[in-house]
């Protein structure tokens, strides 16, 4: 009887928890709930995030069906077990090449909802979207510990003291929220692609272990 070797779960496991984590990370959450003049942060950045949930629970899911044909030694439960795992990790791949060619397009759709914010909280016409657009930067400051956009207008030094928080104002050189959010979405993608490697890693070995056992018996 062969043994059951429980890297299959642990490989759907570590996709689940880092998807799990990307998912409810305060950064992210606390950006991408914002809604600014009816519009919903773009959340782009959620679809791979899904992509791997769906991946990561499937694989756990088959790792049992793996684990069943190898103690029924059942080379049909194996083979299929292998292909699911094949086209999970392909599509676990998938997302992780697709994050990073929209890595640009995620920060890219952040900033300019941030942009449209910023206009109108610097606004001295009394824009009745104001006191919302001050709001929606107050929230992006306290996430990313960062205050304007790098090049920030005389208008804007007027009203940061109402809307950047006061560790930041005190730095001799605050930070760029357009720095940041580039900043942010590439450290996510980049646990992403982590993700992947360690799983190719996990996948590698086991098969090496099936084998080794299987010339053994």
């Amino acid at each position: 009887m062969r043994a059951c070797f429980p890297s299959r779960q642990l490989a759907g496991g570590v996709i689940l928890g880092v998807a799990l984590w990307l998912r409810h990370d305060s950064q992210t959450s606390n950006l991408l709930i914002l809604q600014f003049e009816g519009q919903q942060a773009p959340g782009t950045f959620y679809i791979s995030v899904y992509i791997l949930i769906a991946v990561g629970a499937l694989m756990m899911l088959v790792g049992f069906l793996g684990c069943y044909g190898a103690i029924q030694e059942s080379q049909c439960l194996l083979g299929t077990f292998f292909f699911f795992l094949v086209i999970l990790f392909a599509c676990e791949v998938a997302a992780a090449i697709w994050g990073f060619m929209n890595r640009d397009t995620m920060s890219k759709e952040l900033i300019n909802f941030y942009d449209a914010a910023y206009i109108k909280a610097v606004d001295v016409s009394g824009s009745p979207s104001k006191d919302a657009a001050i709001s929606v930067l107050g929230a992006f400051h306290t996430t990313l510990d960062c205050c304007g956009k790098g090049d920030d207008t005389p208008l804007f030094q007027q009203v940061k003291a109402t809307i950047c928080p006061p560790r930041i104002l005190s730095s001799p050189k605050p930070k760029s929220c357009h720095s940041e959010l580039v900043s942010l979405f590439s450290e996510k993608l980049y646990l992403i692609g982590l993700a992947a490697l360690v799983v190719a890693v996990i996948m590698v070995s086991n098969r090496l272990r099936m084998h080794r056992a299987h010339s053994l018996s």
